[in-house]
């Protein structure tokens, strides 16, 4: 993945749409510009089909998304959040987002410090 060096997670777009300054400073002091950030295709699941997306909001987030490269899940992510999951004992969709980061070599970018501390355990 030429020239990205970050994996976004889902709470940290959520931060950024929410304005939420902790989201804003993470990626500022890494130096993650969208041209270096990717976020799963879970993010992308998880952050659209949310009960209170409207249709205003929609676009908001769309225009959000577009700025990343969408790793879509394969083999080799699902083995490694298969694994992942087994030992740290995270929710699905915060193991695949791990998991992709690492297969992917990528920083993960996350406000969850269980699964930060998780996805260190894999480095």
């Amino acid at each position: 993945m030429s020239g990205r060096n970050f994996l976004i997670d889902t709470n940290v777009v959520i931060g950024v749409l929410d304005g939420r300054d902790a989201a804003k400073d993470l990626l500022r002091i890494a130096g993650a510009t969208p041209d270096a950030c990717a976020v799963s295709q879970i993010t992308r699941i998880e952050v659209l089909s949310h009960h209170a997306v409207t249709e205003e909001s929609n676009m908001e987030i769309q225009r959000l998304l577009s700025k990343f490269h969408v790793i879509l899940l394969d083999e080799q992510i699902e083995e490694a959040t298969i694994a992942l999951r087994r030992r740290a004992r995270l929710k699905l969709p915060d193991a695949i987002i791990a998991a992709t980061a690492h297969v992917q070599g990528l920083t993960l970018l996350t406000l969850d410090e269980r699964l930060r501390a998780a996805w260190q355990s894999v480095r």
